[in-house]
Protein backbone atom coordinates (compact mmCIF):
# COMPACT_ATOMS: atom_id res chain seq x y z
CA UNK A 1 0.00 0.00 0.00
CA UNK A 2 1.49 3.67 -0.85
CA UNK A 3 2.11 6.11 1.63
CA UNK A 4 1.72 10.09 1.92
CA UNK A 5 3.27 11.88 4.54
CA UNK A 6 1.08 15.09 4.06
CA UNK A 7 3.67 18.23 5.58
CA UNK A 8 1.68 21.32 6.42
CA UNK A 9 1.11 24.90 8.16
CA UNK A 10 -2.33 25.86 8.72
CA UNK A 11 -1.06 29.93 7.44
CA UNK A 12 -1.13 28.50 3.64
CA UNK A 13 -3.94 29.41 1.52
CA UNK A 14 -2.70 26.75 -0.89
CA UNK A 15 -2.43 23.96 1.70
CA UNK A 16 -5.67 24.71 2.33
CA UNK A 17 -6.90 23.94 -1.48
CA UNK A 18 -4.94 20.85 -1.13
CA UNK A 19 -6.00 19.58 2.19
CA UNK A 20 -9.06 19.71 0.82
CA UNK A 21 -8.22 17.97 -2.73
CA UNK A 22 -6.04 15.47 -1.49
CA UNK A 23 -8.80 13.79 0.05
CA UNK A 24 -10.28 12.32 -2.66
CA UNK A 25 -6.20 10.93 -4.00
CA UNK A 26 -5.67 9.30 -1.10
CA UNK A 27 -9.47 7.38 -1.65
CA UNK A 28 -8.76 6.77 -4.72
CA UNK A 29 -5.43 5.65 -4.44
CA UNK A 30 -6.22 3.35 -1.20
CA UNK A 31 -3.48 4.66 -0.07
CA UNK A 32 -2.16 5.20 3.81
CA UNK A 33 -1.62 9.31 5.38
CA UNK A 34 0.13 10.72 7.93
CA UNK A 35 -0.84 14.30 8.81
CA UNK A 36 2.75 15.65 9.68
CA UNK A 37 2.11 19.88 11.68
CA UNK A 38 5.16 21.75 10.80
CA UNK A 39 5.93 25.37 10.92
CA UNK A 40 6.34 26.80 7.89
CA UNK A 41 7.90 30.43 9.30
CA UNK A 42 10.84 28.12 10.17
CA UNK A 43 11.01 26.40 6.70
CA UNK A 44 10.96 29.70 5.01
CA UNK A 45 13.84 31.09 7.37
CA UNK A 46 15.89 27.92 6.73
CA UNK A 47 15.81 27.91 2.74
CA UNK A 48 13.55 30.05 1.39
CA UNK A 49 13.26 33.64 2.32
CA UNK A 50 13.02 34.84 -1.12
CA UNK A 51 9.28 34.67 -0.18
CA UNK A 52 9.63 37.68 1.83
CA UNK A 53 11.17 39.46 -0.16
CA UNK A 54 7.38 38.64 -2.50
CA UNK A 55 5.31 39.89 0.50
CA UNK A 56 6.80 43.29 0.71
CA UNK A 57 5.71 44.11 -2.55
CA UNK A 58 2.15 43.30 -3.30
CA UNK A 59 1.88 45.12 -6.65
CA UNK A 60 4.13 42.97 -8.35
CA UNK A 61 2.35 41.48 -11.24
CA UNK A 62 3.12 37.83 -10.20
CA UNK A 63 1.24 38.01 -6.74
CA UNK A 64 -1.72 39.79 -8.23
CA UNK A 65 -2.38 36.89 -10.59
CA UNK A 66 -1.31 34.58 -7.81
CA UNK A 67 -3.97 35.77 -5.88
CA UNK A 68 -6.88 35.95 -8.46
CA UNK A 69 -5.17 32.04 -9.31
CA UNK A 70 -6.35 31.00 -5.59
CA UNK A 71 -9.62 32.12 -5.64
CA UNK A 72 -10.15 30.39 -9.08
CA UNK A 73 -8.90 27.27 -7.61
CA UNK A 74 -11.11 27.64 -4.16
CA UNK A 75 -14.07 28.13 -6.58
CA UNK A 76 -12.82 24.70 -8.37
CA UNK A 77 -12.66 22.85 -5.37
CA UNK A 78 -16.04 24.35 -4.06
CA UNK A 79 -14.27 26.18 -0.87
CA UNK A 80 -15.43 29.25 0.81
CA UNK A 81 -12.48 31.82 0.92
CA UNK A 82 -12.09 34.79 2.69
CA UNK A 83 -8.64 35.61 2.09
CA UNK A 84 -6.67 37.93 2.27
CA UNK A 85 -7.84 39.73 5.50
CA UNK A 86 -6.36 41.82 8.14
CA UNK A 87 -5.13 38.60 9.92
CA UNK A 88 -2.79 38.08 7.27
CA UNK A 89 0.11 36.99 7.23
CA UNK A 90 -1.06 34.83 10.88
CA UNK A 91 1.44 33.78 12.97
CA UNK A 92 0.43 30.23 13.50
CA UNK A 93 2.52 28.75 15.96
CA UNK A 94 -0.08 28.34 18.39
CA UNK A 95 -2.13 26.76 15.99
CA UNK A 96 0.34 24.06 14.63
CA UNK A 97 1.51 23.53 18.45
CA UNK A 98 -1.99 22.28 19.06
CA UNK A 99 -1.64 20.14 15.86
CA UNK A 100 1.58 18.71 17.37
CA UNK A 101 -0.45 18.29 20.60
CA UNK A 102 -3.39 15.77 18.55
CA UNK A 103 -0.40 14.15 16.25
CA UNK A 104 -0.79 10.45 17.90
CA UNK A 105 -4.55 10.56 17.13
CA UNK A 106 -4.81 10.89 13.48
CA UNK A 107 -7.80 11.17 12.80
CA UNK A 108 -8.84 13.78 15.21
CA UNK A 109 -5.53 15.52 14.12
CA UNK A 110 -7.44 15.49 10.74
CA UNK A 111 -11.10 16.92 12.10
CA UNK A 112 -8.83 19.65 13.99
CA UNK A 113 -7.04 20.65 11.23
CA UNK A 114 -10.07 20.46 9.07
CA UNK A 115 -12.23 23.13 11.32
CA UNK A 116 -9.10 24.70 11.57
CA UNK A 117 -8.68 25.59 8.12
CA UNK A 118 -12.10 26.96 7.77
CA UNK A 119 -11.52 28.67 10.69
CA UNK A 120 -9.07 30.92 9.12
CA UNK A 121 -9.54 30.66 4.89
CA UNK A 122 -13.77 30.37 5.18
CA UNK A 123 -14.53 32.18 8.27
CA UNK A 124 -11.64 34.80 8.38
CA UNK A 125 -11.20 34.62 12.01
CA UNK A 126 -7.25 34.81 13.28
CA UNK A 127 -6.20 31.54 13.98
CA UNK A 128 -3.56 32.86 16.41
CA UNK A 129 -6.04 33.81 18.93
CA UNK A 130 -6.02 31.19 21.81
CA UNK A 131 -10.10 31.68 22.26
CA UNK A 132 -10.82 31.36 18.55
CA UNK A 133 -8.50 27.91 18.96
CA UNK A 134 -9.83 26.51 21.80
CA UNK A 135 -13.75 27.27 19.82
CA UNK A 136 -12.08 24.90 16.70
CA UNK A 137 -11.48 22.38 19.39
CA UNK A 138 -14.32 22.28 20.81
CA UNK A 139 -16.09 22.02 17.56
CA UNK A 140 -14.78 18.95 16.91
CA UNK A 141 -15.85 17.23 20.27
CA UNK A 142 -12.29 18.33 22.12
CA UNK A 143 -11.47 20.48 25.69
CA UNK A 144 -10.49 23.51 23.64
CA UNK A 145 -8.67 25.19 27.04
CA UNK A 146 -7.23 22.29 27.48
CA UNK A 147 -5.68 21.90 24.11
CA UNK A 148 -4.21 25.50 24.21
CA UNK A 149 -2.61 24.63 27.66
CA UNK A 150 -0.76 21.72 25.89
CA UNK A 151 -0.11 23.74 22.71
CA UNK A 152 2.66 25.38 25.74
CA UNK A 153 4.40 22.22 26.69
CA UNK A 154 8.25 21.80 25.96
CA UNK A 155 7.47 18.35 24.88
CA UNK A 156 4.96 20.33 22.32
CA UNK A 157 7.18 22.80 21.07
CA UNK A 158 9.74 20.39 20.80
CA UNK A 159 7.79 18.37 18.69
CA UNK A 160 6.70 21.27 16.50
CA UNK A 161 10.84 22.05 16.15
CA UNK A 162 11.36 18.47 15.09
CA UNK A 163 9.04 18.39 12.49
CA UNK A 164 10.21 21.21 11.14
CA UNK A 165 13.57 20.37 10.94
CA UNK A 166 12.45 16.66 9.92
CA UNK A 167 10.88 18.71 6.67
CA UNK A 168 13.84 20.47 6.07
CA UNK A 169 15.53 17.78 5.92
CA UNK A 170 13.84 15.80 3.53
CA UNK A 171 14.11 18.82 1.10
CA UNK A 172 10.66 21.01 2.20
CA UNK A 173 10.87 24.48 1.02
CA UNK A 174 6.97 25.33 1.89
CA UNK A 175 3.76 24.18 2.60
CA UNK A 176 2.01 22.01 1.50
CA UNK A 177 5.23 19.40 0.76
CA UNK A 178 3.79 15.99 0.50
CA UNK A 179 6.03 12.98 0.03
CA UNK A 180 5.32 9.83 -1.53
CA UNK A 181 6.58 6.31 -0.13
CA UNK A 182 9.28 8.35 1.81
CA UNK A 183 10.94 8.65 -1.40
CA UNK A 184 9.49 11.39 -3.62
CA UNK A 185 8.92 14.47 -2.67
CA UNK A 186 5.95 16.94 -3.99
CA UNK A 187 4.68 20.45 -3.53
CA UNK A 188 1.64 22.63 -4.08
CA UNK A 189 -1.87 22.22 -4.82
CA UNK A 190 -1.14 22.16 -8.39
CA UNK A 191 0.80 19.08 -7.94
CA UNK A 192 -1.34 16.61 -6.78
CA UNK A 193 -2.28 14.50 -9.85
CA UNK A 194 1.79 14.18 -9.72
CA UNK A 195 0.81 12.74 -6.31
CA UNK A 196 -1.91 10.73 -7.37
CA UNK A 197 -0.04 9.38 -10.25
CA UNK A 198 2.63 8.53 -8.02
CA UNK A 199 0.82 6.88 -5.94
CA UNK A 200 -0.74 4.48 -7.91
CA UNK A 201 2.73 3.58 -9.43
Amino acid sequence: MAQLTFFYDLSSPWTYLAFNNVQEVIAETQSTVTWRPFLVGGVFNAVNQSVYAARSNPTDPKVIHTFTWLHEWARLANLPLDFPTEHHPVKSVLAMRMCCALEDDQQTLKDFTQAAFVAYFGAGRNIDDPRVMAEVAQSVGLDGEALVSRAVEPAIKDRLRANTEEAIAKGAYGSPTMIVNEAQLYFGNDQLPLVRQALFR
